[in-house]
């Protein structure tokens, strides 16, 4: 068998499970999310290991992620007993995206959190106006002009052994196309209700600064079946914000924002039951 048939078969099995996901009807869809309960979160601490992420002055991405990630895993615990927690890495372990994905989807998460530091090509030194804020991603089809967050996020795949795992994110692949653009749907309108209501959380709470709400291209998004939002929680060059990650006052700030908008959420679908 060459490798062109079965790349054909390959395209027929999937036009044919998207012909099945388009025949499902409104109110099908509408008894299907009504069954949707918040069991458990799947928190995801971005880079690890020998994947360090973004640098500021004096930490890397890293260890800000891991600090976060672990006082949310305590914060959900003591406020939502009811609530498993699934953390993607509980130490400084590099852990490939696939990986992340898979823990999730195997945990049969709920919700997926990537927690995140930002960084711009200003640097790290000192200057008037510098960028700064938060930044909520959702996952998006690729579009020209909003890929530079996502080429940085998934840049974590050129340091793993195995990239042919990869070749599925082709874009130019009709059948990764349908694939992409059944899974955005899927989610997407839960994952920009979170989304929104961490923005109005960091900001109208917290009074920090935010980019919004954007699509990427992710890959540790695109394939964790379930609602996702990646939160870059400030930008690790900037001197000021990265002393607010680092401090435990702005992590315990951070955390609260994010367990006040997940109250926010199950009760919104709570009510939808």
């Amino acid at each position: 068998m060459t490798k062109k048939y079965f790349r054909l078969m390959f395209t027929v099995g999937v036009l044919s499970f998207y012909m099945l996901l388009c025949s499902f009807t409104p109110a099908a869809d509408t008894i299907q999310n009504a069954g949707f309960k918040l069991k458990t979160i799947i928190i995801d601490a971005g880079h690890g290991g020998k994947d360090a992420g973004a640098k500021g002055l004096s930490s890397f991405e890293k260890n800000v992620t891991l600090s976060i990630a672990k006082k949310l895993q305590a914060a959900i615990q003591s406020q939502f007993p009811d609530i498993a927690i699934v953390m993607t890495r509980s130490d400084d372990t590099f852990i490939e995206l696939r990986r992340r994905s898979d823990i999730a989807n195997k945990s049969q998460g709920n919700l997926f959190i990537s927690i995140h530091c930002n960084s711009s090509a200003e640097g790290t030194a000192y200057r008037a106006h510098k960028q700064s804020g938060v930044m909520l991603l959702i996952y998006g089809i690729k579009r020209a002009g909003e890929q530079l967050e996502a080429m940085r996020e998934n840049a974590s795949i050129l340091i793993e052994k195995d990239q042919t795992q990869y070749e599925a994110l082709d874009a130019e692949d009709p059948a990764n196309a349908i694939i992409l653009s059944a899974f955005a749907k899927k989610y997407r309108k839960q994952s920009i209700k979170f989304g929104e209501y961490l923005n109005m959380e960091f900001t109208e709470t917290d009074g920090r600064p935010s980019i919004g709400v954007r699509e990427q291209s992710l890959y540790v998004l695109a394939n964790s079946g379930m609602p996702g939002v990646l939160i870059e929680t400030g930008f690790i060059n900037n001197p000021d914000e990265e002393a607010y990650l680092n401090s435990d006052t702005g992590q315990n700030e951070i955390v609260q924002s994010i367990v006040r908008s997940v109250k926010a959420y199950r009760d919104v679908l709570t009510l939808q039951q």
